[in-house]
């Protein structure tokens, strides 16, 4: 009679081929810029346990798997956005509640920074609702970021598209991190907004890599995509001529009066299958687990960090939702035995 660890499941060695993965769980070679849709997608079909396994072996050989880097976000700039993204609560165009400020004061954008870093924050994001900063906006800006940076700091902004000046001048002042998402697919973005296009999101990304700043860039799932899309996103992604160092993987938090809110929520299964294939896809990247986590639950959490998450953010709001307070993180990575990742 045939022993049962003596059998191989050639049905699940076949499927990890035809998604692009070596049977040891390797993809071929291990960094690469021409994933297509198709094997995206069939990573995402691959049974869970076959999945998380691949996403794991891929992690460990970059990352240490128990060490997750920290960050916080801060919007420096609430409110009155011109642009129509369905998700945000931001736009000046839904009745959120959500009231248009100024742009903070650079001494008190500073001591928030210091407030993140002595709660353990390794780098600090700084966003503004902007379709795109102004000249003058952004001197104000530079200063935020150089003082950040003096405290020893990571600095990252998100502000919009910018130009090709704009992105050196966030180079100089010292940017590590420019944010920028695709959120969807391009075939999909239209139902999520209609005040730029793809090519413009595309065209700030590579702006901002001529300029020398790294790439913080992924997207939002949960918003009635489809797997497909799912895929195409993170072929995107990872087809760029650099991967982007930083990928955010954002759960949709639906907000009242936002065109998307009531829409049918993502299987978290599902969610985590995301995470996973970023981190199959784009082996080096330090991958987010982003906005949606005060809506999950801890197991849902360990199982992203267990498929190759390795980044968080930390605080009590990210921009104008909410995030887990810092005693509930403090009480799951204690269980989990995760620790903060040095700079």
């Amino acid at each position: 009679m045939e022993r049962v660890s003596d059998s191989v499941d050639t049905t699940a060695q076949d499927k990890a081929a035809s998604a692009g993965l070596a049977s040891t769980g390797t993809a071929r070679p291990d960094i690469r810029h021409d994933w297509s849709a198709a094997e995206v997608e069939g990573l995402l079909g691959l049974p869970f346990n076959d999945l998380l396994f691949h996403a794991q072996i891929v992690h460990r050989r970059h990352f240490d798997p128990n060490r997750v880097q920290m960050s916080t976000l801060l919007s420096i700039k609430t409110g009155g956005c011109p642009e129509d993204c369905a998700y945000c609560p931001q736009s000046a165009l839904y009745d959120t509640g959500v009231e248009a400020g100024k742009l903070m004061d650079v001494d008190a954008v500073v001591a928030q920074a210091k407030r993140a870093q002595a709660e353990g924050a390794t780098r600090y994001c700084m966003g503004a609702a902007w379709r795109s900063p102004k000249d003058r906006e952004l001197d104000a800006v530079c200063a935020m970021v150089e003082g950040v940076k003096a405290l020893g700091m990571e600095t990252c902004a998100t502000l919009g598209m910018l130009d090709g000046p704009q992105a050196i001048r966030l180079a100089d002042a010292g940017l590590d991190y420019y944010n920028h998402n695709l959120d969807t697919s391009e075939a999909y973005y239209g139902e999520i907004i209609t005040t730029r296009t793809y090519r413009d999101r595309l065209d700030t990304l590579a702006r901002v890599r001529d300029a020398g700043i790294k790439v913080c860039c992924g997207g939002i799932v949960g918003m009635g995509e489809s797997r497909n899309d799912r895929a195409e996103m993170i072929a995107t992604l990872a087809c760029l001529p650099v991967h982007p160092e930083s990928v955010p993987i954002n759960m949709l938090v639906q907000v009242r009066d936002t065109p998307l809110h009531g829409t049918p929520e993502l299987d978290p299964l599902e969610f985590v299958r995301t995470v996973a294939v970023a981190r199959i896809t784009m082996p080096r990247s330090v991958v987010r687990l982003s906005a949606g986590r005060e809506q999950m639950s801890d197991e849902m959490q360990a199982l992203a960090f267990l498929a190759g998450a390795n980044s968080v953010f930390v605080g009590p709001a990210l921009l104008t939702t909410a995030n887990p307070a810092r005693g509930r993180d403090a009480v799951l990575f204690a269980g989990l035995g995760l620790e903060p990742m040095e700079i």
